[in-house]
């Protein structure tokens, strides 16, 4: 099948002690909007990160080096990694 870039944006919320508890995955249309709502929601949440995936979407196959549009906050492995 095709593959194609998909942007995603991932938030977290505190968890249990220190950890942390990812919200819902939001898909965006572009990298730009998904830059956008990170931004905005980065003050609001404990970590936030976008990023651009190449994936085949109908097999559920999403490669193992995703482009990261923009982070901030405590993230988790592997967002975590400078």
């Amino acid at each position: 099948m095709a593959r194609e870039t998909v942007y995603i944006l991932q938030t977290y919320v505190a968890g249990r002690g220190k950890g942390l508890k990812a919200e819902q995955q939001v898909g965006c249309k572009t990298a730009e909007e998904a830059r956008r709502k990170a931004e905005r929601l980065a003050p609001l949440r404990e970590g936030v990160v976008a990023f651009a995936a190449t994936a085949d979407v109908e097999m559920g196959d999403y490669d193992d080096n995703p482009q990261i549009l923009f982070k901030a906050g405590r993230l988790p492995p592997p967002w975590n990694e400078d």
